[in-house]
């Protein structure tokens, strides 16, 4: 029996695609569907029972009997927003919860894979994962990293456990996100709508559109996932990028290209982002190299292809 929380949400649902290719279908999804339109993330996917977040919460604190059926627990589920500024809402939704989670896992020792993001590196420029690059800018960042910490702290551990600090995720199933959406899907849309896609104009000292963050493929995220549930000896926290920084204009190049038209426009840098604004990101995959996962990682030139190929309905 394998527990996805966040089953229903952005790299949740494509978790749970790729465990139906695998071959496992004994999946639980944990979700919050207050934003309905998730259940489009579902649809086809082959489950065999659905949690409301509350309700399954109330029966990890109580240990209710489904708790001695579980095998694994893929932890998605996290407010996820990095402009939310709320931080105890954020805290009790990202640090509370996987603290009940976690310890339920340590309990029954069932290996507990969770995820952890790139946020809390902040604005360094060295992301190994260490603590002396680790420096989150935002309350989104704080509370991945305190739990990161919380997890280190532990001096026993007799179970799998394993942090996947994502970087800039993107691909099929993140509509419902709004502005927390991949810059694909926003640029895609934008060209759509009027033939222009916005860019940020020049900050924290590089030039109109040339920021660079690490551009993960959601398939790659899932990959790993899964690979680590394979190899239940390894614990640890691991980076998940493609070990290489794209800027924004080659993304945006990548759209018009699949449109075979479109045009660049950059817009004034946001006030409110400058002090909270990772312009620059690049996973190190040292760790996750030395624990043995050798596959490739896609490259936004084949990414962007396979994900507009969805968006726009082609090859479907």
């Amino acid at each position: 029996m394998i527990v996805v929380t966040g089953g229903a949400g952005f790299i949740g649902s494509q978790l749970v695609a790729g465990l139906n290719r695998a071959g496992y279908d004994r999946i639980i999804v944990v979700d919050n569907l207050k934003e309905g339109q998730k259940f489009f993330n579902l649809v086809e996917k082959s489950i065999i029972d659905y949690y409301d977040k509350y309700e399954f919460r109330d029966m990890v604190r109580n240990r209710g009997s489904l708790c001695n059926d579980i095998d694994i627990i893929f932890h998605q589920g996290a407010c996820s927003i990095t402009t939310e500024w709320d931080g105890q809402y954020m805290m009790d939704n990202n640090f509370t919860c996987s603290k009940e989670l976690l310890h339920l896992s340590l309990e029954k020792k069932i290996p507990f894979i969770y995820a952890s993001s790139a946020a809390v590196y902040g604005v360094n420029t060295s992301f190994q994962e260490l603590k002396k690059n680790e420096s989150p800018i935002n309350v989104y960042g704080y509370s991945k990293l305190l739990f990161d910490n919380y997890v280190r702290s532990l001096s026993v551990i007799e179970t799998q456990v394993v942090g996947l600090r994502y970087f800039n995720v993107y691909g099929y199933g993140e509509s419902h996100k709004g502005s927390m959406a991949s810059v694909i899907m926003h640029f895609n849309n934008q060209l759509k709508q009027d033939g222009n896609l916005k860019l940020f104009e020049g900050s924290h000292g590089y030039a109109n559109g040339e920021q660079e963050r690490d551009f993960v493929y959601v398939d790659d995220a899932v990959d790993v996932n899964i690979w680590m549930m394979e190899n239940r000896q390894l614990s640890g926290i691991f980076n998940v990028g493609t070990g290489t920084a794209r800027t924004f204009n080659v993304v945006a190049d990548e759209v018009v290209k699949w449109h075979g038209q479109g045009e660049k426009k950059y817009i004034p840098f946001p006030e409110r982002l400058l002090d909270s604004y990772q312009s620059y990101t690049q996973a190190d995959l040292t760790s996750l190299r030395n624990a043995g996962y050798k596959k490739a990682f896609t490259s936004v030139e084949d990414g962007a292809k396979s994900y507009l190929d969805k968006l726009n309905n082609i090859n479907q």
